[in-house]
C-alpha cells in the first residue's frame, strides 16, 4: 500500500506512517537533559506490543477505552494500541473535574481506562463505588507501591508483556487491525460544557482520513511541529495525525517551556490558540516600549515598511477582503497606487527586515513560517500584525463534530478577517436563522448560519438521539455559527446563532447557567453575558429600579451612576465564582448597566427568552468598551 489516500482506518494509517517513515523521528519528548525521539518505526513497534498487552487483560474491539492524560509521547502510544485493538479512545486531560470524571466513564462505559499519574489514580480509586464498568487501569507514569492492585498496571507492565507474548509468534494484534472499518468510530469525545451534561462526538476513521487525505496546506517530511494545544482537543489530534501523514516530527512542549523549546525545536509550523499569539504579541508590544529610542524607531519604521508594503502585495494579489464586491472599474485606478507602493517599500522593507523583524522571528526559533489558529478568532491587530512581521497565520474554522477543519486559509493566499476557503470535499450552504432560507449559494456578502455536509462530518452524540437530530438533518450539520462568503470565496465568520460562548482560549461556556445565577440578585432585573471570541466575560445588565433606588429613579439615571455599577459587578463576582459552582473562565471581570429594559419582541421572545443576536448588535459599542 504506497498511497495514503488508500489507507482506511487509523490503524493502518500508523502501519502506513512506519513503513514510509522508517527511522526517521516521529516523536520529541521533553527531557531534563533535551529532547528525545522515538522514530515512526519504533514507535508503531511498542504501539502493537502494547495493543497485544491490552488484548492479553481483556479488552475487547469496539471497546471504549479511556486516556485522561495531556500532552506526551505515551499519549500516543495509547492511541496507537486502542486503534490497533479496533478499540474506541475517549480522552480528556488531566485537568477533567470529578463530576466530568464520574460523567464521561460512566457514560460511555469504558472498561480501561489510561490515566497519567497517581493523582487521577486516587480519584477513581477513592471513590470505586461511583464508577460501574471500569475493570483495568492502566497508569502511564511509575506506580507507587501502594496502590499497585489486581486492577491497576503500568503501562510499561502492559507493554513489556505484550512484547514477550509477541515475541512467542502473537498475531493477535494484526489479526484485530483487519477486523476494522472505515464506518467504525475511533474516537467519543465528549466537549466541555457547563451543564454537567457534556456530549459526545462520535468519529469514525472515515471522518478523520478524510482530514489527512484532504489537508491542502504542504508539509514535508524537513517540517517540525510543535505541540502545545491540549492533545485530547480535536484540532491538535488532527493537526498530529496530518503532520505523521507528511513524516514531519513533532515536539511535545507545555506553556512553562514554549519559549526555551521554541530555539530548541525550531519548528517551522505550529498550531495553538488565538490566546498564545495575543500573549506573544503583548510581550512583544512590550519590549518594543521600553527599548531605547534608537531600537524603538528602528521597529516602528520597519513595521511602517512591511505594512504598507505587505498592504500592497495584498491588493496586488487578490487578497483583500473583500465582503461588497468591490468595484472593479475603482480597484483599476487603485491599481497604479498599490503597484507604486510596493516599488517604494519594496527596498526599505528587506533592509529593515533584515536589520529588525528577521530578530523578532527568531523569538519563535527563527524557522516559523506559518502558525494554525484555531479555537476562536484570532483579535484582527494581531493577526495583521504576524502576517505582516513576516510569520503567516493560516487560521481556520471548524468544531469537534466536524472533526476539526471545515477551512483553513493556505499559504498561497491568506485573506486576512477569513478563515479562508471550503474544506475540499465539502459542501457548505447558508441559512437565514430568522427565515429558513439558504442564502449562499445564492449571494456573497449576506450573513446565514453555516450548514456543511462531507465525509468529516460526525456521526451524532453518543447515547443522545434527540441532541444529534437537532443538528444533524438530511446529512446536513448546523454549526450554530454564522458567517459570510466574501466576493473572492472566503469564509468570514461573523458570530454565533446558538448561545454557547466561545472564548479566545477556546474554553466552551453555556450563558444560561450564570444569568440564572445573576438574575438571583435583587440589584438585576435582566442581564445577558457576553464574551464571544474575549478573554472572558462580561455581562450587559438591565438594573432593577427597586433594587438601586437609592442611585435614581429611572434606568437611565442609574445606568449612569458609576457607583451603581461598581455595586452591580460587585455583587455579579460574589455570586459567580467557585463556591457556587463555577470555573475560573466563567467569571465576570466586568458590567454595563442598560438605560432602558428588555421588552417582548425587541430584545425578548414571547416566551421571555433573550435575543441575543439583536441584543449585542443594539449593544455593540457598550460590549466594546469593556474589553479596551
Amino acid at each position: 500500500m504506497n498511497d495514503i489516500h488508500q489507507v482506511k482506518n487509523l490503524a493502518k494509517f500508523f502501519e502506513f506512517t512506519s513503513k514510509a517513515y522508517s527511522d526517521k523521528p516521529a516523536f520529541f519528548s521533553r527531557k531534563k537533559d533535551g529532547f528525545s525521539a522515538i522514530s515512526y518505526k519504533e514507535l508503531y513497534e511498542q504501539g502493537l506490543c502494547l495493543a497485544t498487552g491490552l488484548i492479553e487483560l481483556g479488552l475487547k474491539p469496539r471497546s471504549h477505552v479511556a486516556v485522561l492524560a495531556d500532552n506526551r509521547v505515551e499519549w500516543m502510544l495509547t492511541e496507537y494500541a486502542i486503534q490497533i485493538c479496533a478499540g474506541v479512545n475517549v480522552p480528556r486531560g488531566t485537568d477533567i473535574t470529578f463530576q466530568e470524571l464520574k460523567y464521561i466513564l460512566n457514560h460511555a462505559q469504558c472498561p480501561f481506562v489510561f490515566v497519567e499519574n497517581t493523582n487521577i489514580l486516587e480519584q477513581i480509586t477513592a471513590n470505586k463505588g461511583e464508577f460501574k464498568y471500569i475493570n483495568n487501569i492502566i497508569v502511564i507514569e511509575e506506580i507507587k507501591g501502594a496502590n499497585k492492585a489486581k486492577d491497576i498496571h503500568s503501562l510499561n507492565d502492559v507493554l513489556e508483556q505484550g512484547k514477550a507474548l509477541r515475541a512467542k509468534g502473537d498475531t493477535r494484534a494484526e489479526e484485530t487491525m483487519a477486523q476494522l472499518k472505515p464506518e467504525d468510530l475511533f474516537t467519543i469525545i465528549y466537549t466541555s460544557g457547563t451543564t454537567g451534561t457534556p456530549k459526545g462526538v462520535m468519529l469514525n476513521h472515515a471522518n478523520i482520513m478524510s482530514e489527512i487525505r484532504n489537508i491542502p496546506i504542504d508539509f514535508t517530511s524537513k517540517d517540525r511541529m510543535l505541540s502545545i494545544l491540549p492533545i485530547w482537543h480535536v484540532f491538535e489530534r488532527q493537526y498530529e495525525m496530518v503532520t505523521m501523514s507528511k513524516g514531519a516530527s513533532t515536539y511535545y512542549t507545555d506553556i512553562r517551556n514554549i519559549k526555551q523549546d521554541m530555539q530548541i525545536a525550531r519548528p517551522t509550523f505550529m498550531a495553538a490558540a488565538p490566546r498564545l499569539w495575543e500573549k506573544v504579541y503583548l510581550g512583544i508590544e512590550k519590549k518594543i516600549e521600553n527599548a531605547p529610542a534608537v531600537r524603538k524607531g528602528l521597529f516602528y519604521a520597519a513595521y511602517f515598511c512591511a505594512k504598507h508594503f505587505k498592504s500592497a502585495i495584498r491588493f496586488l494579489t487578490f487578497s483583500k477582503l473583500d465582503i461588497v464586491g468591490d468595484n472593479p472599474l475603482l480597484s483599476l485606478l487603485q491599481f497604479p497606487f498599490y503597484l507604486s507602493s510596493a516599488a517604494i517599500f519594496l527596498l526599505p522593507y528587506l533592509l529593515l527586515d533584515f536589520i529588525v523583524l528577521r530578530k523578532i522571528r527568531a523569538a519563535t526559533g527563527g524557522a516559523l513560517r506559518y502558525t494554525v489558529s484555531g479555537g476562536g478568532a484570532l483579535p484582527p491587530h494581531v493577526d495583521i500584525f504576524f502576517n505582516d512581521i513576516g510569520i503567516g497565520v493560516l487560521e481556520g474554522y471548524g468544531m469537534t463534530e466536524t472533526t476539526s477543519v471545515l477551512s483553513v486559509r493556505l499559504p498561497s493566499k491568506i485573506v486576512i478577517g477569513t478563515v479562508g476557503p471550503l474544506w475540499p470535499e465539502t459542501e457548505l450552504r447558508l441559512v437565514d436563522i430568522e427565515t429558513g432560507d439558504i442564502v449562499y449559494p445564492k449571494e456573497r456578502g449576506r450573513k446565514g448560519e453555516i450548514q456543511v455536509k462531507g465525509p468529516q462530518i460526525m456521526q451524532g452524540y453518543y447515547k443522545d438521539e434527540e441532541s444529534t437530530k437537532k443538528v444533524l438533518k438530511d446529512g446536513w450539520l448546523s454549526t450554530g455559527d454564522l458567517a459570510i462568503i466574501t466576493y473572492n470565496n472566503m469564509i468570514k465568520i461573523v458570530g454565533r446563532s446558538k448561545e454557547t460562548i466561545v472564548l479566545l482560549g477556546g474554553d466552551n461556556v453555556e450563558p444560561n447557567p450564570l444569568e440564572m445565577q445573576i438574575l438571583q440578585l435583587n440589584t438585576v432585573e435582566h442581564c445577558m453575558v457576553t464574551g464571544q471570541d474575549r478573554k472572558q466575560l462580561s455581562c450587559l445588565v438591565v438594573p432593577s429600579l427597586e433594587g438601586l433606588a437609592e442611585y435614581g429613579s429611572t434606568y437611565q439615571e442609574i445606568a449612569a451612576s458609576l457607583e451603581a455599577r461598581e455595586r452591580v459587578l460587585q455583587e455579579i463576582k460574589l455570586a459567580v465564582n467557585e463556591q457556587s459552582g463555577f470555573k475560573a473562565f466563567e467569571r465576570i471581570t466586568d458590567c454595563r448597566l442598560l438605560p432602558k429594559a428588555f421588552e417582548v419582541g425587541v430584545e425578548m421572545t414571547a416566551t421571555f427568552k433573550l435575543k441575543r443576536i439583536p441584543i449585542a448588535d443594539t449593544y455593540a459599542e457598550l460590549i466594546d468598551s469593556m474589553y479596551i
